[in-house]
């Protein structure tokens, strides 16, 4: 069964516009990576937003397992079952990594019993030791502030993880640090991956993938 569902669903950022996305039917299940790929415009971030419950479809139904989104408490949701790696990782630069992470399971309400220590296993999850853990946003290489992002993403331990061009702004050897990471939390840890690129290495790392096509 799936995780996550996408029926019959089109959006539209204006009544009377010409949707934006028209008609999306999308099945994703957890232990498995996928990319959602097609040229700019498309639809790519809007569907992503859609998916997180940072916005509202105009017509049609995303299920969390088997449940409407519209009908959940989105802060929750997006707190809980929802991880999302943004392509500019979102992180605060005045925080160090372990912080941000940290930060991230105040936010999400995570009751465990030491929640440095967790953090730190989260970073240490996407290869990042403790001596980096403790160093600031802005003292970290792009690759190692996108492995933040996803430990921050992993820190609730939600069932969906949501990657827009997380490799996008990293050369080709990060970029093969990122997928196997990613490919690591669908296969070892039964993670729904879904992955928003135009990367072809990406394409070639998934188990399926969907194409937007621009209206």
């Amino acid at each position: 069964m799936s995780i996550l569902a996408i029926e019959n669903l089109s959006y539209s950022y204006d009544k009377g516009e010409t949707p934006v996305l028209k008609d999306i039917n999308f099945e994703f299940e957890k232990g498995k990576i996928y990319a959602i790929v097609g040229r700019s415009g498309a639809g790519k971030t809007t569907l992503l937003s859609l998916i997180s419950g940072l916005r509202k479809s105009t017509e049609g139904k995303i299920l969390y397992d088997g449940k409407d989104i519209s009908g959940l408490d989105r802060e929750k949701y997006r707190s809980q079952n929802i991880g999302v790696v943004f392509q500019d990782f979102n992180l605060l630069p005045h925080l160090t990594a372990l912080e941000n992470v940290v930060l991230s399971m105040d936010i999400a309400g995570m009751k465990v019993a030491d929640k440095k220590e967790y953090a730190l296993q989260m970073l240490k999850k996407v290869e990042l030791n403790e001596e980096k853990a403790n160093r600031r946003i802005l003292k970290l290489s792009g690759g190692e502030q996108q492995r933040v992002a996803i430990a921050r993403a992993l820190s609730y331990n939600p069932e969906v993880i949501i990657a827009d061009e997380p490799t996008g702004n990293l050369d080709e050897a990060t970029e093969n640090a990122i997928i196997k990471i990613l490919k690591g939390l669908a296969y070892e840890d039964d993670k729904c991956v879904i992955i928003v690129t135009h990367s072809p290495n990406i394409s070639k790392n998934v188990d399926k993938m969907f194409s937007l096509q621009e209206n």
